[in-house]
């Protein structure tokens, strides 16, 4: 039986605020209490409406989920966008590292059967500091069928914000301890097991004037493929960087190299919710898109439909 994956960055999924652009969110909290309301102004519902149309369309069976700000406000969500818990009966999510509140999670129509949070490991190229910017959520949902469960590591690295090269640290760390928690799951060839990477790498596989790729040991592993490069180069991006005109992939669906096989063809990218700004994209939008705003997101989902590997 088949299953329909699917990774989005649904930008600032916040029950009711955002914060400004340059605001240091440490400078405006303390111990959980937004304490300056000045630093933060509320989100557009139009956006939100965007984002379900985004998500109805994608008819995706997981949805793994990037800037979300917890758990209760995925469910509002999901109520108010989505028709309510009929869509989307398992939710997963733990609070995570990120200052803004922003947390990755899991969405899904099969059930959930593992959860498991790294947001608390250290390894020695960050010190005392925690690797993951968010977390990695390790989720185990079922298979359709009996018998066998999928593993989602779900991601949302360090930004570029500060320059490529001066973050990069901190994103090559992420990469290679997401490698080392694959290893520990699943033993020295993982590959062999169902799994997907998933999620926001925040960096592309192409050096330009501002830096290396950071990711490339995750991405470029003989254990995975980026499915996005079954799709022709011209038509791998994801994400539009108005400042620099940038059209790049920062959305990754890395499947293991069993599960790759035995599902050859490409996956899906959605730009129908994207801003009509990134003009490179010719298609259809969704009725009230704008050019900034309103959006569905500044990133585009990335869907695949998989089989089992035998």
């Amino acid at each position: 039986m088949s299953i329909r994956v699917a990774t989005f960055n649904v930008e600032n999924l916040f029950a009711r605020f955002r914060f400004d652009a340059g605001v240091d969110p440490s400078t405006v909290s303390k111990d959980g209490w937004t304490v300056e309301k000045t630093a933060f102004h509320p989100l557009s519902l139009a956006d939100k409406e965007l984002t379900g149309a985004a998500v109805k369309e994608l008819d995706a069976d997981v949805l793994c989920l990037q800037e979300v700000e917890n758990v209760d406000t995925l469910k509002h969500f999901r109520s108010r966008a989505l028709g309510g818990r009929s869509a989307y009966p398992y939710v997963a999510g733990i609070d995570g590292n990120d200052p803004r509140l922003i947390d990755v999670a899991v969405m899904s129509r099969v059930p959930i059967v593992h959860v498991r949070t790294y947001q608390h490991l250290r390894v020695h190229e960050t010190g005392s500091r925690e690797v993951f910017s968010r977390d990695c959520l390790e989720v185990d949902v079922q298979w359709p069928g009996p018998g066998q469960v999928l593993t989602l590591f779900v991601q949302h690295f360090k930004s570029m914000m500060g320059g490529r090269a001066q973050t990069a640290p901190r994103r090559r760390a992420q990469a290679r301890a997401v490698k080392q928690i694959i290893l520990d799951r699943f033993g020295p060839e993982p590959g062999a097991h169902p799994f997907i990477v998933c999620g926001d790498l925040n960096d592309f596989m192409q050096a330009d004037d501002q830096g290396e790729p950071a990711i490339d040991d995750l991405v470029g592993w003989d254990q995975v493929v980026n499915v996005v490069d079954r799709l022709p180069e011209a038509e791998r991006w994801t994400h539009f960087f108005k400042r620099r005109k940038h059209y790049t992939q920062l959305d990754y669906l890395l499947l293991s190299r069993s599960l790759a096989a035995a599902n050859p063809g490409p996956p899906e990218i959605m730009r129908k919710g994207l801003p009509l700004r990134a003009d490179r994209y010719p298609g259809p939008h969704f009725p009230g898109v704008g050019r900034d705003h309103p959006k569905s997101s500044d990133h585009c989902p990335v869907a695949m439909t998989l089989t089992r590997p035998n």
